[in-house]
């Protein structure tokens, strides 16, 4: 039988995760089991942050919103109750754009809600 050396599997792997750590900070860099569990860490921040990032998108939206409808006479609570009631199927990314960038628009919709 011919011996099977796996050597260059293992280097392969420790070089990637390696080349994953790199501009991390002191040994995380550099050592293959200090690099291997930072980066386990990393994955598990970035999944959960990628959830966090549309949250907070979403939030910027409402506030956009809110602060282009008071000054029209409806809180953010009661135009979005309003365009429910009546159908008007406008998402909040969308309805924030209307209000920084078409704010005639964004005023006629507001409206048709009341």
């Amino acid at each position: 039988m011919v011996r099977i050396k796996r050597g260059t599997n293992a280097n392969k792997r420790r070089k990637n995760i390696l080349k994953l750590t790199k501009g991390f900070k002191w040994g995380r860099k550099s050592k293959y089991r200090l690099a291997k569990d930072a980066m386990k860490h990393a994955w598990k921040w970035s999944y959960r942050d990628r959830k966090v990032k549309k949250r907070t998108a979403r939030q910027g939206w409402q506030a956009i919103i809110n602060g282009s409808c008071r000054p029209l006479g409806i809180t953010y609570s009661r135009l979005i109750d309003g365009m429910k009631k009546k159908q008007v199927v406008i998402d909040r990314k969308i309805l924030a754009q209307l209000a920084k960038e078409n704010p005639e628009i964004f005023q006629k919709i507001i409206e048709s809600v009341k």
